[in-house]
C-alpha cells in the first residue's frame, strides 16, 4: 500500500509540475501563446475544411507537437540564462537550435496543411 501511496503522490506532483510549466511558458513566452491561438484556430479549421479523420489527428498531432518543441526551447533558454546570461557563442547556438527546432516543427505543420487542403 506503501508503493501505491507514494505513486499517487508522485503523480499528483507530475500533473502540478506540468500545469505550472504550461502557465509560466504562456505567461512569460508570447510565441508560445501565440502558438496556442494558432493551434485553437487550426484545430476548428479542421472541421470546416473536407478531410478525413485521419488527416485531422494529424494536422491536430503536428499542431500540438509544435507547443511541445516550443516547450522544449523555453526550457533550454531558461537553463541557459540561469548558467549565464552573458553572450557566449555556445549559448547562442544551443539558443538558436532550439529556435530553429520551433521552425522546423512549424514548416511540417504547415505542409501537412497544405498537403490536405491541395489534395
Amino acid at each position: 500500500m506503501g508503493y501505491i501511496n507514494r505513486e499517487i503522490r508522485r503523480f499528483g506532483m507530475r500533473c502540478i509540475n506540468t500545469y505550472e510549466g504550461i502557465a509560466i511558458t504562456f505567461r512569460e513566452e508570447a510565441s508560445f501563446a501565440q502558438w496556442v491561438v494558432v493551434n485553437i484556430a487550426s484545430i476548428a479549421l479542421t472541421f470546416f475544411v473536407e478531410m478525413t479523420t485521419a488527416e485531422r489527428i494529424l494536422i491536430v498531432a503536428l499542431g500540438l507537437m509544435i507547443l511541445v518543441v516550443e516547450l522544449l526551447n523555453t526550457g533550454i533558454e531558461a537553463a541557459i540564462d540561469r548558467i549565464s546570461e552573458e553572450i557566449h557563442p555556445l549559448s547562442k547556438k544551443a539558443k538558436d537550435c532550439g529556435c530553429a527546432a520551433v521552425a522546423v516543427m512549424a514548416m511540417i505543420g504547415l505542409i501537412a496543411w497544405l498537403m490536405v487542403f491541395f489534395t
